[in-house]
């Protein structure tokens, strides 16, 4: 892995790197990921994991296996699950 000098947000993988290699979400709390709730108070929980995701070169890889995986629970790609359920309409 390493980041492309002509755009430092992006990140180059190598032959050999899978994309959660990459994620800004690796080595953090997991927990932040998956609230009891998308309401209430665990919505200062969702939006922590969605900043996380937001900044995460491979949002879009993490999105697209949550999508096809049909991941029901967790942060993902920076989305909800309701928001996924409304994505794969």
């Amino acid at each position: 892995m390493y980041r492309d000098p002509a755009n430092p947000l992006a990140v180059r993988k190598e032959a050999d790197d899978h994309w959660t290699d990459l994620s800004e979400c690796r080595g953090s709390d997991p927990e932040i990921f998956y609230p009891i709730t998308e309401f209430g108070p665990a919505r200062d929980q969702v939006a922590e994991a969605k900043r996380v995701c937001y900044r995460c070169a491979v949002a879009a890889e993490c999105l697209d296996w949550a999508l096809r995986a049909g991941e029901p629970a967790g942060i993902w790609g920076g989305t909800t699950p309701e928001e996924r359920r409304y994505l794969r309409r």
